[in-house]
């Protein structure tokens, strides 16, 4: 198992990763884009970006009212100390006429902006066919809406700054295409009750955030489990995590804590806690049962 420092969860035999401190999720931490080995590639597309510009004949102001964006923003970017998402930097190689010499870039500059340590969970994310989630405190990152995002890491303490919040929830949404992938991967979340009540941003941020559960639920590829606080029994005593599956049989188990993550791979362990998932399924209410619980927590508020 390789332990690494947490921050993003909102969670086969393969090679152990090496690891490595950093720190995106439930765990803390301020590190800006420069503290992460990402940066390289976040100041190489800056440097790209100003030389291209200034090829073309553009200043900062005109090239920023071409975009749609502020030159306070594209300065941010070309200097590296901004992580730019897919949707600018396609419209700059169009703006451009570069012909593909940025987009070339996207899908690097899209991994770094991810701490470290869970660039490879994010990479076992869009590559997965089932992915299995039980969470306890709060909704799991996949499920949150933006505004529950941003409550979320507002509370992070260390505080985070406004710029790391903003990369930060835009990271999360890009998480989210994996409900838009096809072929669809099976996907399943399990969630204690407790993480269904707490109204982390206040009351019309939960009601958001259930309603959008009752949307997500709805999706034939997804099923929503809720486990009431009631329940006597629960397999799920040692925390959250996440069991990931690829093509081609490959398992991974994923989780958050404390400050700390761990991405396990030795097939023993995964199988283990492949079957304690199956268990914790098997102790909650069953989806549609748990889509009704949703509603009736929607009608407390």
């Amino acid at each position: 198992m390789t332990s690494v420092r947490d921050e993003e969860t909102g969670q086969g035999q393969a090679a152990v990763p090496v690891p490595v401190q950093g720190g995106q999720g439930q765990g803390s931490g301020n590190r800006r884009p420069g503290d992460e080995p990402g940066a390289g590639v976040v100041t190489a597309f800056g440097r790209q970006l100003k030389l291209l510009r200034i090829r073309a004949g553009l200043e900062r102001p005109e090239f920023g009212k071409r975009m749609g964006y502020s030159p306070e923003t594209v300065a941010s970017i070309e200097q590296g100390r901004r992580i730019p998402q897919a949707g600018f930097i396609e419209k700059a190689d169009e703006v451009l006429g570069v012909g593909g010499l940025l987009t070339a870039l996207k899908e690097e500059v899209g991994r770094a902006q991810y701490p470290r340590f869970f660039r490879d969970m994010a990479r076992l994310e869009a590559e997965a066919v089932e992915l299995c989630a039980y969470d306890t405190i709060v909704v799991n990152g996949l499920l949150q809406t933006e505004e529950c995002m941003r409550a979320i890491l507002a509370m992070r303490r260390p505080l985070l700054d406004q710029e790391t919040i903003e990369q930060r929830v835009a990271a999360r949404l890009a998480r989210h295409e994996i409900f838009d992938r096809w072929p669809a991967p099976l996907l399943s979340f399990v969630m204690e009750e407790a993480a269904l009540r707490r109204p982390h941003g206040g009351k019309a941020v939960l009601r958001g955030q259930l309603e959008h559960l009752l949307l997500v639920g709805e999706m034939r590829n997804v099923e929503l489990q809720v486990m009431p606080t009631d329940r006597e029994d629960s397999a799920g005593i040692d925390g959250p995590f996440t069991v990931i599956n690829r093509k081609g049989g490959e398992q991974f188990v994923y989780a958050e804590v404390q400050g700390n993550s761990s991405l396990e791979t030795k097939r023993d362990e995964t199988n283990l806690a492949a079957a304690r998932y199956g268990i914790i399924r098997s102790q909650a209410l069953p989806p549609r049962e748990s889509l009704d619980y949703i509603v009736k927590l929607l009608g407390e508020l």
